[in-house]
């Protein structure tokens, strides 16, 4: 089956055309708009039917796009990253976040899967489990200029396999800390002439990867910092004679927790532009520079930045930059951005139904996910691509009114230009219209809000 997309379509899709054979590469796009167009389950076979293609009698081919068919899923997030990049960062610092997520899945034939703390479910004082796959995800954090806001962008996600996994293999396990690593070098790579900040969150505060990280050139990364972590002052010069091994750190300097109850303590006053949702945010701050050491492990330079709320709802908190150079207010607004992570996988479970695939060989399982995730981003290009020559149509309710887009709208404008660019009625009013426009409108609605 041939297939032939609008040109504003295809502009954004071609520099991915070069991953895959011209064969493949005719399944690809067919499967990508089924993916967007379909709702409830992401199967293959569902994104046929939606294709109109559910009397397909090679329907397999489809399938061996994800099972069998030859092509890069590290390729495909480079050209992906290096697109969302020139479209909304073509200069200036580049923000990412790296998080990681479940996928519940169960099933023997499903062998990376592990038992994970569920984090949708749990909480400080109930703890559930739960059979899935680990996915770790890197994230452009960036804000959208119609949506002005700050979404997460998934464009470099990679499974974690699960210890037990590992040991079936006999293989030694990597953490999760490991795969960061190598994640953030590579982007590190792809990302040679520009400034790189990782934004992440406590299970990433880890002495091995802040060295690592803090050792590569133009990159820093930003996490939580315990209040009890040992600080001390820089190591002192060493004068030329000295004999033993250099010293690694200096005096010991006082914990954040008596920091943060010193009478002495000199806090400014900011306010942040955006805190988890809250604009115009006041907040009170102090901040210092400090190594950070454990026995052991590497020595890390960091600034750290001590938040106490004057409103007195959230409790005091520390994050830690392994760049000095920049401002503490900077760091927050940085930070403040990698709740949109969460927000994030929920839109992609919610809208692009991550979780609901069916796949079970390991190389689909290993594609999957990473295209689903992938697709969010793919969609807010192509939004953005439309919204120049659309006129945006927020979905209103009277119980719920929004001002601007968020992303089940811009997954709506992709897909009232998909639909449109498929079927139309006419505009005369001498026509004879057998289902009223009023209908019509309303059944399109229905279909492009679909989640």
């Amino acid at each position: 089956m041939s297939f032939n997309l609008p040109v504003e379509i295809i502009s954004i899709l071609l520099p991915f055309a070069g991953l895959f054979s011209k064969k493949v590469w005719n399944y690809v796009q067919i499967m990508l708009i089924g993916a967007i167009l379909a709702t409830g389950k992401r199967t293959v076979t569902s994104i046929l039917e939606v294709m109109g293609l559910s009397a397909e009698s090679n329907f397999q081919n489809y399938h061996r796009v994800l099972n069998r068919a030859v092509w890069s899923n590290l390729q495909a997030s480079k050209i992906l990253l290096t697109t969302l990049v020139m479209t909304f960062i073509p200069c200036g610092i580049v923000v990412c976040g790296i998080d990681d997520t479940i996928e519940r899945r169960k099933g023997k034939k499903i062998k990376a899967k592990g038992i994970y703390r569920d984090p949708v479910r749990s909480s400080h004082s109930h703890f559930v489990k739960v059979s899935g796959l680990r996915w770790l995800s890197m994230m452009l954090l960036v804000e959208i200029p119609w949506a002005k806001k700050v979404w997460g962008l998934p464009f470099f996600t990679t499974l974690a396999p699960s210890e037990r996994y590992h040991q079936q293999l006999q293989h030694r396990h990597k953490k999760l800390t490991d795969w960061a690593r190598q994640m953030i070098f590579q982007v590190r790579r792809w990302l040679w002439n520009r400034e790189l900040v990782v934004v992440a969150d406590s299970s990433f505060t880890c002495l091995e990867l802040l060295s690592s990280v803090s050792q590569t050139t133009s990159t820093s990364m930003i996490t939580r910092l315990r209040l009890d972590a040992a600080l001390y002052e820089p190591a002192p010069s060493r004068p030329t004679g000295t004999m033993g091994r250099p010293r690694l750190k200096g005096t010991r300097l006082p914990n954040l927790e008596q920091i943060l109850i010193d009478a002495d303590t000199q806090w400014s006053k900011i306010t942040l532009s955006n805190w988890y949702g809250e604009a115009n945010r006041p907040v009170e701050m102090s901040t210092g520079v400090a190594v950070w050491y454990h026995t052991g492990l590497p020595v890390v330079p960091i600034r750290w930045v001590l938040v106490r709320d004057p409103l007195d709802k959230f409790r005091p908190q520390a994050l830690l930059c392994t760049n000095q150079r920049y401002q503490s207010q900077q760091i927050l607004e940085w930070f403040s951005r990698r709740w949109q992570i969460e927000v994030t996988f929920e839109e992609a479970r919610r809208h692009l139904g991550m979780e609901t695939q069916r796949q079970w060989s390991d190389l689909a399982i290993a594609r999957t996910t990473p295209l689903i995730l992938g697709l969010f981003s793919l969609v807010t290009l192509l939004a953005h691509r439309l919204q120049a020559n659309f006129t945006w149509t927020t979905r209103q309710k009277s119980w719920y009114v929004k001002s601007l887009p968020t992303f089940s709208d811009a997954l709506a404008l992709v897909r009232r230009f998909l639909w449109a660019s498929t079927f139309s009625i006419s505009s005369k009013p001498t026509d004879i219209i057998k289902v009223p426009c009023s209908l019509f409108n309303r059944l399109r609605d229905l279909a492009i809000y679909a989640a």
